[in-house]
C-alpha cells in the first residue's frame, strides 16, 4: 500500500522504489511524473505552467484534486483516475490485482534510465486521434499499435484526443510504443528517466485544443502572401531553370506564392551555400522573383560530409551527431554522411551563422529544412549520442531544435514573419512557424486515400501549417491517363489543405544539364512537375482551382488567425464540430474552416461518391446551389473536374467562389 500525502496543491504518493507526484499544470490540467527516486523537472518542450485554483480534500480514503473541470482521485493505495465536472470518467489507471501487476512500470537500466509502463483501462465506444503524421491508413487509432520515433513520412507528437472529452500528452521525447488495445492503452519508453504525462479536460475538442496549445504554443500569424500556389519539383537545376520556370508562370496568367530551390544547389552536404557554378547570382534571382510578386524557398539539409569545408570544425567542437559504436557515418547519400547536432547551442549558432552569411544575406528568408527525423539508416536509435543524451532518451527532439535553430536566428535578425518548411516535428513545433509536409510519399490513388487521414491526425495534434507533395513524391508518369487523374483529384484536395503545394519526382527523369565534377552532376533532377505538363484536360482544370484558391485567400488567412490565437485547426474532422458517433467514422470529409466541407475523390474512374451531411446544420452544395437538411447521406455527382464541396447555411461564402 502507497502513502498519499498532500504539499500545498501536489498530491505525492511514495511506494518502494516509487515516486508520484501530481500537480496541476494549468487551469482545467494535471500533471503526473513518477519516478524511482527524486522527480525531475525535464520539462522538455512543455511551455511553463499557468496558474491555476486546484483544491485538494479528502473523501474517505481517496484524495481528490479539484482543478477547473478536471477532478484527480487517488485512492489510499495510490491509485489514480481522471473525472470531468459532470462526475463522468474520463480514464483511469489499469491496476491487475489478480496478477499482482501494477498500472506503472519502472525496470531499471544503466546510466539512470528505465523502461518505463504506463497501463490505462479501456474504455468502450473510446475513439482515439492525433499521435503526428504517419501513412498507416487509420483513422480512428483505436486498437492500433504504434511506434514512438521519427522517420520519412513519420512525425511522432505524442498527444492525443479522446473522443471522451479529454487529450492526453506523453511528456517524453524516448523511443518507445503506445498501444490503443481493446483490453487496455500502454504507453512506453524504452530508455527514460521517468514517467510523465499530462491529462487536458475540456467540453469539446476546440476547448482541448485551446487548452493543449497553452501547454505547447501558438502557431504565429500566417503569412497572407503565402497562401496561394507553390511550385516545386524534385529540382531545378540551375538558377536559369528556376527562373524560367517563374517566367512561365507570369506569362500565363497563374499567381505563385512561392518557388523552391531543392537540395544539391550546394558543392557539398554540410557547405550551406550555392554551386556559383550554376546559381552565379542569388541575390539577382531573389530579386528577379521578388519583382514577379514570388518568394523563393530554398533547402537545406543538416547533413555533413567529411568533404564539406566545415566539417573538421564542427568535428572538434563536438558539433555533430556521433555513434557511439562504429564508424561515425549515420546515411549515405551521394557519401557518407553525419548530421550537425540540433540539440547544441553551439552548433545551431554555427550553423545559422552559415545560413546567414550565404542565403539570408541574399535576401532569402525562408527555408525549407529537409531530413528533419534525422533520417540515418539503419534505425539505430541506441547507436546515437546526442549533445543532450543518448538517441534512446532524446531522439525525438531533433525536428524541434532543428527549428528553432532557424526560427531564433530569423527572429534575432528582426524577421516577423516566419515560414519554414519541415519534414517532421515533435510536441511545440508550432511555434517556430513550421509547415510540415508529410514526407516523401507514393505517387498513386492509395497513397492519396492515406494523406486525408494523415493531415486529419495532423491537425488534431496541434500543427495547424500541414501540406502533402500533391501528386505525390515518388513516381508519376505525367503521360498515363490514370496517373493524370490521380494528379487531377490530389490537387483539388491540394486546393483545400493549409497549404497548397506542388511537388514530386516524377519519371521519365531529364538528364541532368550539368557535368559528373561536382555534387551536382550525380543527382537528377527528375521529371516535368508544373501544372502545364499534365496535358491540357489537367491544365485547365488545375487553372481552375488555382483560381479557387486565389478567392479563398481571405477566408484562408482568417482560418490561419483564428489557429494561431486560439489553437482551432484550419482542416478539422467532422467530430472537431459535430459530436455524433458517425462522425468519429467518417475521415474522407473533414471542415475547411467552419463554412466549407471538403469530400475528396481519390479512386481511380469514380465520377459519383457518398457523402455525410451533419446533422444540425443545412448545407448548400456548391456546384449546384442546392440545399439540403443535415442528419443523412446523400449521393452527389463527381464528375473529374469537380471536387464535392459543401457550404455551411449562413456563410457569406458564395457557390459562384468554387465555380
Amino acid at each position: 500500500m502507497g502513502m498519499v500525502r498532500t504539499i500545498k496543491t501536489k498530491i505525492i504518493v511514495m511506494n518502494e522504489g516509487e515516486h508520484v507526484q501530481i500537480e496541476p499544470y494549468g487551469k482545467h490540467i494535471v500533471r503526473v511524473r513518477v519516478s524511482a527516486d527524486e522527480i525531475q523537472d525535464l520539462d522538455w518542450t512543455l511551455l511553463p505552467k499557468e496558474e491555476s485554483e486546484a483544491t485538494i480534500k479528502k473523501e474517505g480514503t481517496d484524495t481528490i484534486m479539484v482543478n477547473g473541470n478536471l477532478l484527480v482521485k487517488v485512492t489510499g493505495q495510490g491509485h489514480i483516475s481522471f473525472w470531468n465536472q459532470k462526475g463522468e470518467l474520463l480514464c483511469s489507471e489499469l491496476w491487475r490485482m489478480e496478477r499482482d501487476t501494477p498500472a506503472r512500470i519502472l525496470r531499471g537500466k544503466t546510466g539512470g534510465l528505465f523502461h518505463l509502463e504506463q497501463h490505462f483501462c479501456t474504455r468502450a465506444g473510446e475513439h482515439f486521434f492525433g499521435l503526428g503524421q504517419e501513412a498507416h491508413d487509420l483513422f480512428d487509432l483505436k486498437g492500433a499499435t504504434l511506434d514512438l520515433c521519427q522517420q520519412n513520412t513519420k512525425s511522432t507528437i505524442p498527444f492525443v484526443l479522446s473522443s471522451k472529452g479529454y487529450g492526453f500528452v506523453w511528456n517524453n521525447p524516448a523511443i518507445g510504443r503506445v498501444e490503443f488495445g481493446t483490453s487496455e492503452t500502454r504507453w512506453v519508453a524504452e530508455a527514460a528517466r521517468q514517467i510523465d504525462y499530462l491529462v487536458i479536460v475540456g467540453d469539446n475538442p476546440g476547448e482541448i485544443e485551446n487548452r493543449y496549445c497553452r501547454l505547447t504554443g501558438f502557431a504565429p500569424e500566417f503569412p497572407e502572401w503565402a497562401t496561394g500556389l507553390w511550385q516545386s519539383k524534385l529540382r531545378y537545376e540551375t538558377q536559369e531553370e528556376l527562373l524560367s520556370v517563374a517566367k512561365e508562370y507570369e506569362k500565363r496568367g497563374i499567381p505563385l506564392s512561392m518557388i523552391v530551390c531543392d537540395y544539391f544547389h550546394w558543392p557539398q552536404q554540410g557547405d550551406w551555400k550555392f554551386d556559383k557554378a550554376y546559381w552565379p547570382d542569388p541575390a539577382a534571382m531573389v530579386k528577379e522573383l521578388t519583382e514577379m510578386g514570388i518568394h523563393l524557398l530554398v533547402s537545406i539539409w543538416p547533413t555533413v560530409d567529411p568533404r564539406s569545408e566545415n566539417y573538421f570544425e564542427m568535428r572538434e567542437q563536438n558539433m555533430l551527431i556521433r555513434a557511439e559504436r562504429g564508424p561515425g557515418a549515420l546515411v549515405y547519400c551521394r557519401g557518407a554522411e553525419t548530421y550537425y547536432d540540433s540539440t547544441n547551442p553551439s552548433a545551431r549558432e554555427f550553423v545559422w551563422k552559415k545560413v546567414k552569411e550565404h542565403y539570408y544575406s541574399l535576401g532569402i528568408q525562408n527555408f525549407w529544412l529537409d531530413e528533419a527525423e534525422p533520417e540515418i539508416g539503419p534505425y539505430d536509435y541506441d547507436n546515437l549520442r546526442y549533445w543532450i543524451g543518448n538517441g534512446m532518451e532524446v531522439s525525438s527532439l531533433y525536428p524541434f531544435y532543428y527549428a528553432k535553430t532557424f526560427y531564433d536566428g530569423q527572429k534575432s535578425e528582426g524577421q516577423n514573419e516566419i515560414l519554414n518548411l519541415i519534414r517532421c516535428a515533435f510536441l511545440g513545433s508550432q511555434r517556430f512557424g513550421v509547415v510540415l509536409w508529410s514526407g516523401d510519399i507514393c505517387a498513386d490513388f492509395d497513397s492519396l486515400r492515406r494523406q486525408i487521414k494523415t493531415g486529419l491526425h495532423v491537425a488534431v495534434s496541434g500543427i495547424p501549417w500541414w501540406t502533402t507533395d500533391i501528386g505525390g513524391f515518388h513516381g508519376g508518369d505525367p503521360d498515363s491517363e490514370e496517373y493524370r487523374e490521380c494528379m487531377i483529384r490530389w490537387f483539388q484536395f491540394g486546393a483545400f489543405c493549409p497549404v497548397f503545394r506542388m511537388h514530386g519526382f516524377r519519371d521519365k527523369k531529364d538528364r541532368p544539364v550539368s557535368p559528373p565534377v561536382t555534387m551536382d552532376g550525380f543527382c537528377y533532377s527528375g521529371g516535368a512537375n508544373e501544372l502545364w505538363s499534365y496535358g491540357e484536360e489537367a491544365y485547365s482544370i488545375m487553372e481552375h482551382y488555382v483560381m479557387i484558391r486565389e478567392r479563398l485567400r481571405p477566408y484562408i488567412s482568417r482560418q490561419f488567425r483564428i489557429a494561431s490565437e486560439e489553437g482551432i485547426p484550419v482542416m478539422k474532422p467532422l467530430f472537431f464540430d459535430f459530436q455524433e458517433e458517425i462522425c468519429y467514422e467518417i475521415f474522407d470529409q473533414y471542415l475547411f474552416g467552419p463554412d466549407i466541407m471538403v469530400c475528396p475523390v481519390y479512386e481511380n474512374g469514380m465520377r459519383e461518391r457518398r457523402v455525410y451531411l451533419p446533422a444540425g446544420e443545412s448545407w448548400i452544395d456548391a456546384a449546384t446551389g442546392k440545399e439540403y437538411g443535415g442528419g443523412g447521406w446523400i449521393t452527389v455527382e463527381a464528375p473529374l473536374d469537380k471536387i464535392p464541396l459543401f457550404l455551411r447555411r449562413g456563410t457569406n461564402l458564395k457557390p459562384e467562389i468554387f465555380n
